[in-house]
Parts: structure tokens; C-alpha cells; sequence
């Protein structure tokens, strides 16, 4: 299995990015629940055959549709080892949980946290941006809303974020209670960035008309085109106002190791609560979210609970102080921390940074790419790694969903679709260490010939 598995990723180039399932296959998976034993060889074999050639396709290096990593073969090694140590790291005094708060000493260091800060890891940043709101929420309300409900106080709480903000901040806003209507969408610029004066004007409004603003959410890297809000200036009204700043960093925070990136990061350093994913630009295998909070003491106070079964003891298993289940709402937990800690320690820093710019670089690639042609056309600016654009031709936001969708049929590479002031773009999002300029030049010219096929009309 491990074999197979390695010479999967070594040969990913020979296969398509993404194959439709056959009506046969998926049929095979509504057998019913096996009462008799099947033989292992047989099973993995049907893995092979039947499920391998149809994942999404993340780790081949034309997959550019949505920001997924491409882990690497020290991530699949590390999942074999944590699977078979099969450790519960909800807490108790066990290596594990030191391996994790190695992890959260790292992660301190590089966004220039405090000692007091805590770390937990999740499966991904829609979570960590979920707790992340909930430590701000009894920030504001008080430990003891925990037992009481939200009452009056919680019915005029209102947060922020700008329109271009990922959707799991507005899915937290109802889970929390809140509802989604008590988010307040911030316009933003043409690069697609928060208005910080929109914001204070937005704030004083809202406090106005008697509501009470406690959380403002900064992107470091939107989900639409990647770009970082001006998180110095929302930190600066976040302090002057009293609100909780939290950071939506899913995949561009960890640009701080890239030194070409990191400067475009300023003011995450600043941040109430960081979220953020190993399994994106970090190259970790799926899932690893992590959760950063500046102020340890109001993590705890969002989440810990006592229970009987759950008592630390000075001697023993039970010993320790701080468990992981005192940080989030999860008792039970994989070791995901063991894959983070191990690719970081096996590739180090410096080159997972380089991957990072790398992303960068090829995104500038085809935006030269697209910007030279007479029939692309570029619509929204490249501040990172992702690259929207459009075949240009009449009727174009259904050619270009047919293109995208006969590139994904065709195996030739995967990107996505947005709208972008009203227009379908197609959506390249470089996250994968595999990726290389002839990638971009295939993607290009698939896209190229699929629209001259479509539009038939003469280009030059």
C-alpha cells in the first residue's frame, strides 16, 4: 500500500487532474453493510481501481481550481505513523501534546506572538474561525454567558468583515447564535480590499443605533483573489474601538516565510486570534487548522469545562495543566500535529517559503501570460497566487463555465469559476510545490484552443 501510494505521487504528471466517476463505480459503493470478512489484497485493490483515479485531484500540479495543498510523501509517512500510534490528543501527559505545543511555540515565533499565547490545532480554518469567534464573543459577553445564553446583550452584538471575506465568517455568526444578519459586510477597494474608512463609519453607526460592535475580521488572502485587507489600519480601529481582532489568514498567512511575502502580512503581528491551515501553503496532508490567541487565559475562558472524568492529577496520566480540550470543543483529536512538526522539521522553513514565492512568481507568470494575449482578458489584480481571468468572446460567462468544465472533463487541468463586478472569471489559485511554468503554458492553451472552439471568431 505504502508503495503504491509513493509511486502515486511520483508519477501524478501521467495522469488526468480530475476524471468523472462512472455510473459502475459509484454503484459499486451502494452495496450493502458487509456482515462477512473480505480479504485486504482485494479491498486494496478496489481502492486502487475504483477510488484513486477519481479524488479531486489536488495533488497533481495543474489543480488549481480551490486552495488545496499538495502534501508531500513526509506528510503520507507521518499519517502512517500517527495512525498507528492511534493517539487521542485531547489531553493527558503523553508526548503528542508536546509535539503540539512545539507546534504553538513555532507558530508564536513567526507571527510574533507572546508567551501567553495558545495553540490548537483543528481541521481547518471555517473551524478556527468559529472558535475564533467564539473566544471573541465571550470576551464580550463574559464567561458566564456560557450557562445564561446571549440574552438582551448578545441580541446587539454586530461584527465585520469586508464582502469579499470567505462565508464561513458569516456561517460562525449564525452557529454562534448571532445570525448571519448581525455581520456587517464592509465594501471593499479594487484591489479588493477592505475599506478601512467604510469600516469606522460602519462602527459609529452601529454604535449610534444603540448596537455594540465586538469582533472585526481581517483576510489575509480573500478567497476570491487573494488579496490581504489593510490589516495596520483595522488593527489601529480595532484598538481605538475596543473590538476583537481576528485574522482570517486560511492560506496566505503562512506567506510569513516567504520574505518576499511576509511584508505584505503587516499587522497580522497584531491580531486578537489568527486562523489559519498547515494543509495549504504548508504542503501538510489534510486536515490541519490551527487556531492562534494572543491572550491564552481568554482562550481557556471560551471553551473549558470541568467534568469529574477530566480532572488533572499532579502524578500520573492525568498530570498537566492545559489540555488541548480546555482550547476548542473537541475531546477527541487525531494527532495532526505530528505531520505538521514533521514536515516542517524534515523541509524547513526556508523551503517551504521558497515553494510560497514560487506560487507567486507563476501567478505573475500567467498574468503576463493572459495580459499578452488578444484573447484573454484579466479581471481582477494579482496580488498573490490567484489569477482570474476570462476568454473574451460574446456570451462569455457561459463560454467560459463550458471551458473550465470541458478542462475539468478532459483531465487537463482544474480551475475554478468566480464572479468578479459581475463577470464569470476563471479562477487559477497556484498553491501546489509541484507546479511549473509549463503547467501555466498547457493551462493557457487549453483555455486558448477550448474558447477559439467555442466562439469560432478569428484572433491573432
Amino acid at each position: 500500500m505504502l508503495s503504491d501510494m509513493l509511486d502515486y505521487i511520483e508519477h501524478i504528471r501521467a495522469r488526468p487532474v480530475w476524471q468523472p466517476i462512472p455510473d459502475a463505480t459509484r454503484q459499486l459503493f451502494h452495496a450493502a453493510l458487509p456482515t462477512a470478512p473480505r480479504d485486504l489484497a482485494d479491498v486494496h485493490a478496489s481502492v486502487m481501481q475504483d477510488i484513486l483515479p477519481h479524488v479531486v485531484g489536488n495533488t497533481h500540479p495543474r489543480f488549481m481550481g480551490w486552495v488545496h495543498g499538495g502534501g508531500t510523501p513526509v506528510g503520507l509517512l507521518a499519517d502512517m505513523l500517527a495512525g498507528g500510534l492511534n493517539a487521542n490528543v485531547g489531553g493527558r501527559d503523553q508526548m503528542p501534546l508536546e509535539v503540539e505545543a512545539q507546534v504553538v511555540r513555532w507558530m508564536r515565533e513567526l507571527f510574533a506572538f507572546p508567551d501567553t499565547a495558545s495553540g490548537v490545532f483543528v481541521t481547518g480554518t471555517s473551524m478556527a474561525n468559529y472558535m475564533g469567534l467564539l473566544v471573541a464573543l465571550t470576551h464580550a459577553l463574559g464567561a458566564g454567558y456560557r450557562r445564561t445564553g446571549l440574552g438582551e446583550k448578545g441580541a446587539a452584538l454586530v461584527a465585520y468583515c469586508s464582502a469579499a471575506t470567505h462565508n464561513s465568517v458569516a456561517r460562525a455568526m449564525s452557529m454562534a447564535g448571532l445570525g448571519s444578519n448581525a455581520l456587517r459586510r464592509i465594501p471593499v477597494n479594487a484591489a479588493q480590499q477592505m475599506d478601512a474608512r467604510a469600516l469606522q463609519r460602519q462602527i459609529h453607526t452601529d454604535r449610534a443605533a444603540g448596537r455594540r460592535p465586538f469582533l472585526v475580521v481581517g483576510s489575509a488572502g480573500t478567497v476570491d483573489v487573494g488579496a490581504v485587507d489593510p490589516l495596520p489600519a483595522i488593527a489601529d480601529i480595532a484598538a481605538q474601538e475596543s473590538i476583537w481582532f481576528h485574522v482570517d489568514g486560511a492560506f496566505a498567512a503562512l506567506g510569513m516565510l516567504a520574505p518576499d511575502i511576509a511584508p505584505m502580512l503587516a499587522g497580522i503581528e497584531r491580531a486578537d486570534s489568527l486562523a489559519f491551515d498547515f494543509h495549504k501553503w504548508g504542503q501538510v496532508q489534510y486536515d490541519a487548522g490551527f487556531l492562534l490567541v494572543r491572550d491564552g487565559a481568554k482562550h481557556r475562558a471560551a471553551f473549558a469545562a470541568s467534568a469529574d472524568y477530566l480532572q488533572r492529577d499532579a502524578r500520573g496520566l492525568a498530570g498537566g495543566d492545559t489540555w488541548p480540550c480546555d482550547l476548542g470543543p473537541d475531546l477527541s483529536r487525531s494527532f495532526r500535529a505530528l505531520k505538521t512538526w514533521m514536515t516542517f522539521t524534515v523541509l524547513g522553513t526556508e523551503h517551504i517559503g521558497a515553494s510560497i514565492s514560487q506560487c507567486c512568481r507563476l501567478a505573475r507568470y500567467l498574468r503576463d501570460q493572459v495580459e499578452a494575449s488578444s484573447m484573454l482578458e484579466l479581471l481582477a489584480p494579482v496580488a498573490l497566487n490567484i489569477v482570474c481571468f476570462r476568454f473574451v468572446c460574446a456570451d462569455a460567462d457561459r463560454i467560459n463555465r463550458e471551458i473550465v468544465a470541458d478542462l475539468h472533463e478532459a483531465g487537463i487541468a482544474v480551475p475554478s469559476t468566480t464572479v468578479i463586478d459581475g463577470h464569470l472569471a476563471i479562477r487559477a489559485a497556484i498553491v501546489n510545490h509541484r507546479t511549473t511554468d509549463a503547467d501555466i503554458d498547457i493551462l493557457v492553451a487549453a483555455v486558448a484552443d477550448a474558447g477559439r472552439a467555442y466562439c469560432k471568431e478569428p484572433h491573432d
